[in-house]
Formats: C-alpha cells, structure tokens, sequence
C-alpha cells in the first residue's frame, strides 16, 4: 500500500462536518445575543448605569486620625454645657474703656431704631470685639427686643448713639451704677448689673462666674449672659421687674433672675413664640 498518497473522502462526510460547523456557529451567535439582552434588561430594570473605572471618582483616601473612629459611648455623649469660666475674676481695672469700632448690622426688621456702642474696661481680660460679637447675639434674638417691632444696631464709638453696652470689673460697675441711683450691692460688694442713664452696665463678675442658682441648675453660662443683656437693655428701653408667674412656670426676662427664680425656670427671652412674654409687675 502506498502510503503517501491522499486518502479520498466521501462526498457525504464532507456534508457533515460542513453542517456541524454552521450548527456551532450558530450557537455561539445565539449565546452572544443572549447576554447582550440580559445585560441590556438588567440596565433597565434596576435604572442603574454601567460605570467604567475612567468614569469613577477616586476614593480619598483615609488620615489614620479619620479611619480610627470614636468609642461609641463618646459619639453620643454630648460635650458638658460651659457654666461658668475657670480662674480668677479681675474685681478693679483702670477705669478707663476700650471701645469696638465696628458698625453691626441692623437687628430687626421694622420699627424705630436704637443704635448702641460697645465698651470693654481696661484690665478686665476681655476683648471689645469678642464681647461685643456676644450682645450682639443676645440682641438679634429670635426673642429678643427686637421682635417687638424695634430695630438696634451697634455703631462706632464717636458715631450718635442711644446708649452704651459696659462691660466692667465689679468695682468700676459698683461705681457706675452708684452714680447713677442703682446700689448694685449684695452682702456689702458690688454683685448684680444694672442700667443707668444711657448705659447698659454688666458686672464682669456675672459675665465670667453666672450665679449660683443657674450653676446648680445647670443652665449654660451662654443662656445667663443672654438673659442678663436682655434684660438690662429692657431696662433702657424702659421696661420694669417683673415677678415669677408660678411654680415651674418660665421667667420673665425682667424678672431679676440674677437674684433668684423663685420656682421659675431660667429663660433670657422677651418674646416667645413671636409674642411678648411677660409676668406680674414687681
């Protein structure tokens, strides 16, 4: 047998692997149309889009201080309310006063307008702009005076004014008030604010320590320096004391908190709820 020669194939085994190959493609055709429809479903289905890695934003990556988080117990435990300030009080300065230069907005948004100064006593360790930022805030409520349709606004110091917010040791504040008919004293020393002719006059005693009652309420000194703004300048705006309209009820802000509650609970707000929030007269 000659081996070299090509083996001749039968017409009819050619037609079979002719019609094997076609039945393969035709399957592999079938299988690629099938997954470019789930694909397509799936798409529509969840309202997603396919994204590509040059389309995705990269991840920032994280500082060891934002990949360790806080204890539980930490996250929802609140910081303690600020009571009253730490260290010693300057009880005299120099009797000399620091003014803030600046001209605030206008708080309010009717009515006539009180325009105010702003003044720190020398060696009281308090900065002008800081404490003026704070009345500022007492005063811009909402609460405050000036939603009684009245508008205030701090001006610069040689700028015509209504009156001056005083912020001064207690002895300087003792002095103060005494000339202008208001004893300020508890147990022979100088001790609550007060309001004389065009001054606003706060003990800075008050303003760094609060008082007792509050600290044992535990009430933030931020509310008391809210209260005590508020209602000195009520005063200036000719407004009384007031009493504590009943046990466990809320103070009126011309209620001499500084002194006592008497059953009422804190409160450094005129208004409430939009209205006038007053109690008996005193």
């Amino acid at each position: 047998m000659d081996l070299t020669r090509p083996r001749h194939r039968r017409p009819g085994h050619r037609r079979r692997v002719a019609t094997l190959a076609a039945l393969v493609l035709a399957l592999l055709i079938a299988v690629v149309v099938a997954v470019v429809v789930v694909a397509q479903r799936g798409g529509a289905a969840g309202g997603t889009e396919t994204l590509t890695a040059d389309r995705l934003a990269p991840v920032p990556l994280l500082t060891p201080a934002a990949a360790s988080p806080l204890p539980a117990a930490a996250a929802r435990t609140p910081a303690p309310a600020l009571l009253r300030l730490p260290g010693p009080v300057p009880s005299t300065g120099r009797g000399a006063f620091g003014y803030d230069d600046r001209t605030g907005p206008v708080l309010g948004g009717s009515g006539p307008l009180r325009r105010y100064r702003v003044a720190v006593e020398s060696g009281a360790d308090e900065e002008a702009r800081g404490f003026a930022l704070a009345v500022e805030r007492a005063l811009a409520g909402p609460g405050s005076w000036v939603d009684g349709g009245l508008r205030l606004q701090q001006v610069r110091p040689d700028s015509r004014h209504d009156f001056t917010v005083y912020l001064a040791t207690a002895g300087t504040a003792g002095r103060l008030c005494a000339a202008g008919g208001v004893n300020i004293r508890v147990d022979g020393r100088p001790y609550t604010s007060c309001r004389a002719p065009g001054k606003v006059i706060i003990n800075l005693e008050r303003w760094r320590l609060s008082v007792p009652h509050y600290v044992s309420a535990k009430v933030p000194l931020s509310v008391y320096r809210t209260y005590v703004v508020n209602h000195e300048v009520g005063h200036q705006l000719g407004h009384r004391h007031e009493r504590c309209p009943g046990r466990g009820r809320v103070a009126p802000v011309m209620m001499q908190q500084t002194l006592f509650l008497d059953g009422c609970v804190a409160n450094p707000w005129p208004y409430r709820d939009g209205r006038r929030y007053a109690g008996p007269s005193l």
